[in-house]
């Protein structure tokens, strides 16, 4: 069992350097069944020491994740001690009309209501509350923040109806602040797929914690975002790094940054030329693709733990395992000597 708690930043937390996404709750792809469901969140106990932290959303199947980890952690008559819940907060679960969910087509199998966004500050303070009901009341999200802001920014094109969206996620802000304030909350964090709107909203909020998604992986680590993760850690802001992956392409599936690719642009071929490079010196050191990602995830200062998710149970293990394998400096040499990670990162002590 994984043991290991690290520090979260200046909340007074120490969570495992493994957390667990719970999309696949929601039924993201597929509809799984609620033994399936119990038995992922059974699975995280016995192979993570508590607290064990589920990173959750309303968005996830119109809230179906909540309430089916409210459910398991019943069942299985968790101590509320024992688990932390991060809620990202704004989209909020309504009456389905249509055939289909109309908030994302063709993702979620098999739900049975549909959601809308709700970023406002009063919007995010009903996303809260009905949140909390769909866990059961039992359990509550000592985490919080706003879900997807860069998509929800980026949603609009003009200039203007932009800076609209963004006042519109700090009020969203400001609520979850009153949250934290009122002590319904430990920590209030920023999640989000591009990371300089993190960046930017860091400026401007408190913030205890952030998620990068796609942003700081083996296959891409710019410089810039680099710097602003030394900023963050400076300021004793724990870094959750999620999507290390890059949504599971580079340990071969066809989904790169959640889009089916082809080798049919230049760029995709560059990418897929990058993945045959990677699996060909991983299997010259001996290592498995997946350990190389988290393994390297996690070498940036301030990186506090790796979100991970999985639709099968018997994943829990192997994935709890990743974040304690080591990867020799003979690898990473080579990587560098390949171009394949940047010859500058300075984060591998080679």
């Amino acid at each position: 069992m994984l043991q290991t708690k690290n520090r979260f930043g200046r909340t007074g937390l120490h969570i495992p350097p493994v957390i667990f996404g719970t999309s696949a709750l929601g039924n993201l792809y597929a509809a799984l069944d609620d033994h399936t469901k119990f038995s992922i969140v059974s699975e995280c106990f016995k192979h993570v020491a508590a607290p064990v932290v589920f990173d959750s959303a309303g968005k996830y199947g119109a809230g179906l994740a909540l309430e089916m980890l409210g459910r398991a952690l019943h069942r299985l008559g968790t101590d509320p001690e024992h688990v932390i819940i991060s809620n990202k907060l704004g989209w909020i679960r309504t009456e389905l009309k249509t055939p289909e969910p109309t908030f994302e087509k063709g993702v979620w199998m098999n739900i049975h209501h549909d959601a809308r966004q709700l970023i406002s500050y009063d919007g995010i303070m009903e996303c809260w509350k009905q949140g909390n009901n769909l866990l059961g009341g039992k359990y509550k999200p000592a985490l919080v923040s706003v879900h997807d802001p860069d998509e929800y920014i980026n949603a609009v094109n003009e200039k203007t109806e932009k800076e609209k969206r963004y006042k519109a996620v700090l009020e969203a802000y400001r609520a979850l602040s009153d949250l934290k304030k009122e002590g319904k909350v430990r920590a209030i964090g920023v999640g989000a797929k591009e990371w300089r709107v993190v960046e930017r909203i860091s400026r401007d909020v408190d913030l205890d914690w952030v998620m990068f998604a796609n942003s700081m992986t083996i296959f891409s680590h710019p410089h810039e975002l680099l710097s602003c993760m030394e900023i963050l850690h400076k300021q004793d802001v724990a870094i959750i790094n999620s999507a290390v992956f890059n949504a599971g392409f580079l340990t071969g599936g066809r989904f790169f940054n959640y889009k089916a690719i082809q080798p049919d642009t230049t760029e995709n071929k560059r990418i897929f030329k990058w993945r045959e490079d990677f699996m060909t010196i991983c299997r010259k050191h001996g290592i498995e693709p997946a350990v190389a990602c988290v393994h390297f995830a996690m070498t940036p200062p301030g990186v506090t733990a790796i979100s991970l998710n999985t639709s099968d149970p018997a994943r829990i293990k192997s994935n709890a395992r990743l974040v304690t394998t080591e990867v020799p400096a003979s690898f990473y040499r080579e990587m560098k000597e390949k171009k394949l990670i940047n010859k500058d990162y300075p984060y591998l002590g080679i």
